[in-house]
């Protein structure tokens, strides 16, 4: 187990933001677990609340316990690794396939074939989670980043929380939205009655979330092919943003239209464009996929019902 002794300088209102000062190799929310899991100690008395007052002089005694051997399998499971060097990779996640394991999925997830294509992987995410630094839902498709080891992890965790970490993401919505651009901006969380749904909230009863989002191309009065950038990362963020706009992402089993006009195995919402900076040299790199089979093949269809010139996004494809 590594201990780590650390003495206030100077007082702080809460002990995860005088941890997160201290260290450089843990994310906030690893820090708040190691709290809240009873591994921390102000003056030798445990805490388990991250938000202890630190006093001048305080003592803070950190325990990290040894690293769990990975309890998920590694899997030859085919994956299109767009990227890979020493401290991360970005993979192009197909359509179907769940990001970690839980909830009942305890094979076939991103992170088996992970486990077995690369490596090495960061520990911050758990052994449930190694090297996942975001997600995106089983049914979108398109770019993910990985971390390969710890320090690359609080960075491009970090990068995420501070909103330089660009994700573009490109989805075909239901009917005309006539707004060619703009910003959404709500509260999103647990849905009130339905607990496997996110919602909109009002104003301090969930998580604050913005979405940018701009008209690519119209097919008449039925659909809206639209582009969306994240400025922040709650969960089923863009689709229930969509909703909110009164155009549901086409496909959306679960916030979608009930009776669907287009054949699509799930949401055509494909993560196409992901901006970071180098955890180590600090290059800043920009990796592109593009649309799925699928998600290609219905705009196709679409462009010669609706009369629309392919060419004016052609760098979808």
């Amino acid at each position: 187990m590594d201990r780590r002794l650390f003495v206030a300088e100077e007082n702080c209102k809460r002990l995860d933001v005088f941890l997160s000062d201290q260290t450089e190799d843990f994310t906030r929310s690893r820090l708040k677990k190691l709290i809240e899991d009873g591994n921390v100690f102000v003056n030798g008395k445990q805490t388990k609340k991250a938000g202890t007052e630190i006093r001048l002089g305080d003592e803070v005694q950190i325990e990290i316990p040894d690293a769990v051997e990975y309890s998920v399998r590694p899997e030859n499971i085919p994956i299109e690794i767009v990227y890979e060097d020493g401290d991360f990779a970005v993979v192009n996640k197909p359509q179907g396939m769940t990001v970690h394991v839980g909830n009942g999925n305890e094979s076939g997830t991103l992170v088996n074939a992970l486990l077995y294509a690369l490596d090495s992987l960061s520990g911050i995410g758990g052994v449930l989670r190694p090297g996942i630094v975001h997600r995106i839902d089983k049914d979108t498709t398109g770019l993910l980043v990985v971390a390969k080891n710890d320090k690359a992890h609080v960075s491009l965790a970090a990068q995420i929380a501070q909103k330089t970490c660009r994700r573009t993401y490109y989805a075909l919505l239901e009917g005309n939205l006539k707004e060619e651009k703009g910003r959404v901006v709500t509260d999103i969380g647990r849905h009130p009655t339905e607990r496997l749904k996110m919602s909109v909230l009002p104003e301090g009863k969930g998580k604050t979330a913005v979405t940018d989002f701009q008209c690519v191309a119209h097919f008449g009065a039925e659909f809206t092919l639209c582009r969306f950038d994240l400025q922040t990362g709650r969960t089923h963020q863009i689709r229930v943003h969509a909703k909110h706009l009164g155009h549901p992402v086409v496909g959306d089993p679960v916030y979608g239209y009930k009776k669907q006009k287009v054949k699509a195995e799930g949401q055509l919402l494909h993560a196409a464009r992901l901006e970071l900076t180098h955890p180590s040299t600090g290059e800043r790199m920009t990796f592109n996929a593009p649309l799925p089979t699928v998600f290609s093949g219905i705009l196709d269809k679409l462009c010669k019902q609706y009369g629309v010139d392919k060419a004016s996004f052609l760098e979808l494809f």
